[in-house]
């Protein structure tokens, strides 16, 4: 099972799509705490809806449970925290939450890319959610776009 990760900064919406439409891409995962805020342009939720199913014909969700919470976003962002001490907390809150139990591991049978807006995966909360998951699913294949 291949399951991929993309990051919208840094990217056009041409070369974001583009990169969606290229991969075959039928359903995004949000996993971002705050999808509508102005500074996600193309990328806010009620929009990207919209050009995830004119654009590409994928399905779009949002799923908060792979989301940090708004104390360890804050820590990390707002208050100028470690990764180090991010990554432990997310890794904590998602097993807490037992995500390998609570989302629908078949709804991964549609090529599925998680998204946030970190450009990179390796500062970026996505990438450690896709690891947690794979240590729960080992046939999952992780591939950042």
């Amino acid at each position: 099972m291949d399951i991929y990760s993309i990051g919208f900064t840094q990217k056009s919406a041409s070369e974001f799509f583009g990169t969606l439409k290229k991969q075959g891409i039928e359903r995004l995962l949000d996993v971002r705490l705050n999808n509508t805020s102005q500074l996600a342009g193309f990328a806010k939720q009620a929009d990207l809806a919209y050009f995830l199913k004119e654009i590409c014909r994928a399905e779009y969700e949002h799923e908060p449970l792979l989301a940090p919470s708004d104390e360890l976003f804050n820590a990390y962002r707002k208050e100028k925290g470690s990764w180090d001490a991010l990554a432990k907390g997310y890794m904590k809150l998602i097993k807490a939450r037992k995500v390998e139990s609570a989302l629908k591991k078949q709804s991964f049978q549609k090529k599925t890319v998680l998204l946030c807006s970190e450009a990179k995966p390796d500062l970026c909360h996505r990438r450690l959610a896709l690891e947690y998951l794979q240590q729960h699913w080992p046939e999952i294949r992780i591939h950042h776009l």
